[in-house]
């Protein structure tokens, strides 16, 4: 077996404490919140029978290490169950939700790594100047913004004042813009600070500075030798932050009433309905292993030197 295979199979094992751990962690984390599901999704004014034949349904009936036991087990075969809300099969309702999600948080990858890498480029490339001090300044302040807050200002700008883009909602490519925007910030903001550090590194650097003792064009040394071994530093953040957002940006497809994953777990535990709680989390822990590894391995293939 190769020492590439032997690195992927050691890491997708390493993978399965991490999924049993967060999948315990919501199972009883979604038990301690306050309110009954079955109360909640029945009405107050139901009878008593009625409640206890939900509740037998439903599995709550159980004593609770024994719907822990069948909550795993439901994991590793791939059956999350049915939504005590809508009576539909939770990996249906994931499923029809996460292709909107997908198109959310690449969108708002396109945004973050095309401007963060050339602003990262700029300020090293002008490092300790006027500019530089205040592209760091605005990423600083940026990165702060809480993204409910940017995401208000940018409706009340460009859907109420200009009435150029649509407030939220779903049905042609303008709905993306916005959204795409506020969820971008973080990691543009990271992208752009992390692209700078790691040039100004490898512009220090004895092979960088031969280059431009040689005569090398600038371009040459800067996409050749600095940008290039700055990347590793860079596409380990990438890959954490589209993990992260493919996960669901839980508070912008709020704010801008976005039919994504995020908006059904808020759904969902507004409702108390479990299963799907327990679901989206488990999904969401599943895609961020999933873009982890892809992560970890392509480093590997990049810098060999690196060990599980």
């Amino acid at each position: 077996m190769g020492s590439l295979t032997t690195y992927i199979v050691k890491r997708s094992l390493a993978a399965i404490p991490t999924l049993i751990g967060a999948a315990t962690l919501i199972f009883f984390l979604v038990r301690v919140l306050p309110g009954d599901p079955v109360h909640i999704l029945a009405g107050e004014q139901t009878s008593p029978e009625i409640i206890e034949r939900l509740r037998s349904e439903f599995g709550l009936d159980k004593p609770i290490y024994i719907q822990y036991f069948l909550y795993l087990k439901s994991i590793f075969t791939l059956d999350f169950g049915t939504s005590y809300r809508t009576y539909t099969p939770v990996i249906s309702e994931i499923l029809s939700r996460f292709p909107n999600t997908v198109i959310l948080a690449l969108s708002a990858m396109a945004i973050s790594i095309s401007l963060g890498i050339v602003l990262g480029i700029i300020m090293a490339l002008r490092a300790g100047t006027i500019l530089d001090r205040a592209l760091l300044i605005f990423t600083s302040i940026y990165v702060s913004m809480p993204v409910f807050w940017l995401g208000l200002i940018l409706i009340y700008i460009f859907a109420v004042q200009l009435k150029l883009l649509p407030a939220g909602g779903i049905g042609s490519p303008a709905h993306i813009v916005l959204p795409s925007i506020a969820l971008s910030h973080t990691p543009l903001s990271y992208i752009a600070r992390i692209t700078r550090s790691s040039m100004l590194e490898v512009m220090s650097q004895d092979h960088v500075r031969m280059a431009v003792a040689r005569g090398m064009p600038i371009r040459v040394i800067i996409f050749n030798h600095v940008l290039r071994n700055s990347l590793i530093n860079v596409i380990t953040v990438i890959g954490y932050f589209v993990g992260v957002l493919l996960g669901g940006a839980v508070v912008t497809e709020t704010v801008f009433a976005y039919p994504g994953i995020g908006r059904l777990l808020i759904e969902s535990i507004a409702a108390r309905d479990y299963v799907m709680v327990q679901g989206i989390v488990i999904f969401i822990t599943f895609i961020f292993i999933l873009v982890n590894l892809a992560v970890d391995i392509i480093y590997r293939i990049i810098d060999p030197r690196v060990r599980l």
